[in-house]
Protein backbone atom coordinates (compact mmCIF):
# COMPACT_ATOMS: atom_id res chain seq x y z
CA UNK A 1 0.00 0.00 0.00
CA UNK A 2 1.24 3.67 -0.94
CA UNK A 3 0.06 6.46 1.61
CA UNK A 4 0.14 9.73 0.17
CA UNK A 5 0.80 12.60 2.90
CA UNK A 6 -1.75 15.55 1.30
CA UNK A 7 -2.27 19.42 2.37
CA UNK A 8 -5.35 20.00 0.16
CA UNK A 9 -8.49 17.57 -0.43
CA UNK A 10 -8.68 18.52 -3.89
CA UNK A 11 -5.42 16.26 -4.34
CA UNK A 12 -7.17 12.94 -3.68
CA UNK A 13 -8.99 12.73 -7.10
CA UNK A 14 -5.76 13.72 -9.38
CA UNK A 15 -4.14 10.62 -7.46
CA UNK A 16 -6.76 8.45 -7.55
CA UNK A 17 -7.40 8.98 -11.68
CA UNK A 18 -3.73 8.99 -12.14
CA UNK A 19 -3.82 5.47 -10.36
CA UNK A 20 -6.48 3.94 -12.73
CA UNK A 21 -4.63 4.88 -15.42
CA UNK A 22 -0.83 3.87 -14.91
CA UNK A 23 -1.03 1.80 -11.55
CA UNK A 24 -3.77 0.22 -11.78
CA UNK A 25 -4.09 -2.21 -9.55
CA UNK A 26 -2.08 -0.45 -6.34
CA UNK A 27 -3.55 0.71 -3.15
CA UNK A 28 -3.63 4.26 -2.11
CA UNK A 29 -4.26 5.47 1.46
CA UNK A 30 -4.88 9.22 1.93
CA UNK A 31 -3.74 11.17 4.63
CA UNK A 32 -4.63 15.28 4.06
CA UNK A 33 -3.86 17.78 6.72
CA UNK A 34 -4.69 21.02 5.47
CA UNK A 35 -2.90 23.12 8.43
CA UNK A 36 0.25 21.85 8.00
CA UNK A 37 0.81 23.78 4.75
CA UNK A 38 -0.85 27.06 6.88
CA UNK A 39 1.68 26.74 9.91
CA UNK A 40 4.64 25.80 7.65
CA UNK A 41 3.94 29.11 5.04
CA UNK A 42 3.50 31.07 8.27
CA UNK A 43 6.56 29.68 10.43
CA UNK A 44 8.56 27.59 8.19
CA UNK A 45 8.34 24.12 7.32
CA UNK A 46 10.23 22.80 10.34
CA UNK A 47 7.82 24.33 12.62
CA UNK A 48 5.33 21.12 11.48
CA UNK A 49 8.19 18.81 11.18
CA UNK A 50 7.39 16.83 14.35
CA UNK A 51 3.89 16.69 13.04
CA UNK A 52 4.93 15.44 9.60
CA UNK A 53 6.95 12.42 11.05
CA UNK A 54 3.58 11.92 13.39
CA UNK A 55 1.45 11.21 10.04
CA UNK A 56 4.14 9.36 8.50
CA UNK A 57 4.18 7.03 11.62
CA UNK A 58 0.36 6.91 11.34
CA UNK A 59 0.71 5.56 7.92
CA UNK A 60 3.46 2.71 8.62
CA UNK A 61 1.12 1.72 11.18
CA UNK A 62 -1.89 1.13 8.90
CA UNK A 63 -0.11 -0.95 6.66
CA UNK A 64 1.97 1.72 4.32
CA UNK A 65 4.97 0.38 2.46
CA UNK A 66 6.30 3.86 1.54
CA UNK A 67 4.84 7.39 1.45
CA UNK A 68 4.14 10.05 -1.19
CA UNK A 69 4.21 13.57 0.20
CA UNK A 70 2.47 15.52 -2.19
CA UNK A 71 3.01 18.72 -0.84
CA UNK A 72 6.21 20.87 -2.45
CA UNK A 73 6.55 22.87 0.97
CA UNK A 74 6.67 20.06 2.93
CA UNK A 75 8.80 17.53 1.20
CA UNK A 76 12.20 17.98 2.22
CA UNK A 77 11.03 17.99 5.89
CA UNK A 78 8.74 14.62 4.96
CA UNK A 79 12.09 13.03 3.28
CA UNK A 80 14.35 13.90 6.19
CA UNK A 81 11.95 12.48 9.10
CA UNK A 82 13.46 9.49 9.00
CA UNK A 83 10.56 6.94 8.72
CA UNK A 84 10.83 3.32 8.81
CA UNK A 85 9.20 3.06 5.09
CA UNK A 86 10.87 4.92 2.03
CA UNK A 87 9.33 8.78 1.77
CA UNK A 88 8.87 10.43 -1.72
CA UNK A 89 8.85 13.62 -2.14
CA UNK A 90 6.90 13.87 -5.48
CA UNK A 91 8.37 17.00 -7.16
CA UNK A 92 11.76 15.02 -7.26
CA UNK A 93 11.33 13.36 -10.22
CA UNK A 94 10.36 16.34 -11.83
CA UNK A 95 13.04 18.58 -10.49
CA UNK A 96 15.50 15.96 -12.13
CA UNK A 97 13.57 16.16 -15.33
CA UNK A 98 13.86 20.29 -15.45
CA UNK A 99 17.57 19.53 -15.04
CA UNK A 100 18.08 17.28 -17.53
CA UNK A 101 16.06 19.90 -20.07
CA UNK A 102 18.90 22.45 -19.79
CA UNK A 103 20.43 25.20 -17.62
CA UNK A 104 17.67 27.69 -17.44
CA UNK A 105 14.40 26.84 -14.94
CA UNK A 106 11.87 28.88 -13.84
CA UNK A 107 10.00 27.80 -11.37
CA UNK A 108 6.17 29.02 -11.14
CA UNK A 109 4.73 28.71 -7.70
CA UNK A 110 1.02 29.58 -6.35
CA UNK A 111 2.40 30.29 -2.72
CA UNK A 112 5.74 31.48 -2.31
CA UNK A 113 6.59 29.08 0.58
CA UNK A 114 7.41 26.59 -2.08
CA UNK A 115 10.23 28.44 -3.77
CA UNK A 116 13.06 27.64 -1.19
CA UNK A 117 12.04 23.79 -1.43
CA UNK A 118 11.64 23.79 -5.02
CA UNK A 119 14.87 25.91 -5.96
CA UNK A 120 16.63 23.46 -3.56
CA UNK A 121 15.69 20.66 -5.04
CA UNK A 122 16.50 21.80 -8.43
CA UNK A 123 20.33 22.69 -7.17
CA UNK A 124 20.12 19.67 -5.40
CA UNK A 125 19.67 17.52 -8.62
CA UNK A 126 21.79 19.40 -10.49
CA UNK A 127 24.86 18.97 -8.89
CA UNK A 128 23.88 15.16 -8.63
CA UNK A 129 23.36 15.58 -12.56
CA UNK A 130 26.69 17.89 -12.66
CA UNK A 131 25.05 20.21 -14.24
CA UNK A 132 24.65 23.51 -14.40
CA UNK A 133 21.79 25.34 -13.57
CA UNK A 134 19.78 28.99 -12.93
CA UNK A 135 16.60 28.95 -11.26
CA UNK A 136 14.21 31.67 -11.82
CA UNK A 137 11.16 32.16 -9.99
CA UNK A 138 7.50 33.29 -10.64
CA UNK A 139 4.60 33.67 -8.13
CA UNK A 140 1.38 33.77 -9.87
CA UNK A 141 -0.62 36.00 -8.21
CA UNK A 142 -4.20 35.29 -7.45
CA UNK A 143 -3.63 31.28 -8.47
CA UNK A 144 -4.02 30.22 -5.13
CA UNK A 145 -7.05 32.07 -3.63
CA UNK A 146 -8.69 30.63 -6.40
CA UNK A 147 -7.60 26.97 -5.99
CA UNK A 148 -8.75 27.49 -2.42
CA UNK A 149 -12.04 28.51 -3.05
CA UNK A 150 -12.57 25.31 -5.49
CA UNK A 151 -11.83 27.36 -8.67
CA UNK A 152 -9.19 24.65 -10.61
CA UNK A 153 -10.49 26.10 -13.61
CA UNK A 154 -9.56 29.66 -12.72
CA UNK A 155 -6.62 28.70 -10.99
CA UNK A 156 -5.33 26.65 -13.98
CA UNK A 157 -5.95 29.22 -16.72
CA UNK A 158 -3.85 32.08 -14.57
CA UNK A 159 -0.97 29.75 -14.00
CA UNK A 160 -0.83 28.47 -18.24
CA UNK A 161 -1.29 32.39 -18.68
CA UNK A 162 1.71 32.80 -16.40
CA UNK A 163 3.48 30.00 -18.09
CA UNK A 164 2.97 31.30 -21.55
CA UNK A 165 4.43 34.49 -20.41
CA UNK A 166 7.92 33.20 -19.93
CA UNK A 167 10.79 33.65 -21.98
CA UNK A 168 14.27 32.19 -22.02
CA UNK A 169 14.21 29.35 -19.90
CA UNK A 170 15.02 25.27 -20.75
CA UNK A 171 12.19 24.31 -18.64
CA UNK A 172 9.41 25.70 -16.77
CA UNK A 173 8.09 23.62 -13.68
CA UNK A 174 5.12 24.26 -12.02
CA UNK A 175 6.12 23.67 -8.52
CA UNK A 176 2.88 22.35 -6.88
CA UNK A 177 0.75 19.19 -7.51
CA UNK A 178 -2.51 21.60 -7.39
CA UNK A 179 -0.72 23.34 -10.22
CA UNK A 180 -0.57 20.31 -13.00
CA UNK A 181 -4.26 20.93 -14.76
CA UNK A 182 -2.40 24.07 -16.16
CA UNK A 183 -0.02 21.94 -18.50
CA UNK A 184 -3.51 21.33 -20.97
CA UNK A 185 -3.67 24.64 -21.58
CA UNK A 186 -0.57 26.24 -22.23
CA UNK A 187 0.80 27.06 -25.55
CA UNK A 188 4.45 27.79 -24.69
CA UNK A 189 6.79 25.80 -26.58
CA UNK A 190 9.38 25.63 -23.75
CA UNK A 191 8.56 21.72 -22.01
CA UNK A 192 6.03 22.49 -19.32
CA UNK A 193 6.67 19.83 -15.96
CA UNK A 194 4.29 19.01 -13.36
CA UNK A 195 4.84 16.51 -10.74
CA UNK A 196 1.83 14.34 -9.84
CA UNK A 197 2.44 11.45 -12.47
CA UNK A 198 6.67 10.91 -12.03
CA UNK A 199 5.80 11.47 -8.85
CA UNK A 200 3.47 8.83 -8.37
CA UNK A 201 5.24 6.49 -10.35
CA UNK A 202 8.49 6.58 -8.11
CA UNK A 203 5.75 6.13 -5.10
CA UNK A 204 5.22 3.20 -6.57
CA UNK A 205 8.42 1.79 -7.24
CA UNK A 206 9.01 2.25 -3.75
CA UNK A 207 5.74 0.92 -2.49
CA UNK A 208 6.54 -2.03 -4.45
CA UNK A 209 10.46 -2.02 -3.36
CA UNK A 210 11.80 -0.78 -6.71
CA UNK A 211 12.79 2.99 -6.39
CA UNK A 212 16.00 3.50 -7.90
CA UNK A 213 18.99 3.73 -6.50
CA UNK A 214 19.46 7.81 -6.67
CA UNK A 215 16.33 8.29 -5.65
CA UNK A 216 16.97 5.59 -2.04
CA UNK A 217 20.06 7.68 -1.61
CA UNK A 218 18.46 11.38 -2.04
CA UNK A 219 15.57 10.07 1.05
CA UNK A 220 18.13 9.08 3.03
CA UNK A 221 20.31 12.06 3.04
CA UNK A 222 18.71 14.78 1.74
CA UNK A 223 19.07 18.07 3.69
CA UNK A 224 15.99 19.78 4.33
CA UNK A 225 15.34 22.83 2.74
CA UNK A 226 13.99 26.11 4.22
CA UNK A 227 11.62 28.59 2.67
CA UNK A 228 12.49 31.34 0.94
Amino acid sequence: MLALLHTSPLHVPVFEALRDEDQPGLELRHFVDEDLLSRARAAGPEAVAADVRGVLDRAVAEGARAVLCTCSTLGAVAEAAGAPVPVVRVDRPMAAAAVAAGSGVVVLATVASTFGPTTALIEEEARRAARPVAVRTVLVDGAWARFESGDTEGCDRLVADAADAVRDADAIVLAQASMTGAQRLTRTPTPVLSSPRPGLAEGARAALGGADPATREARAGAPTATTG
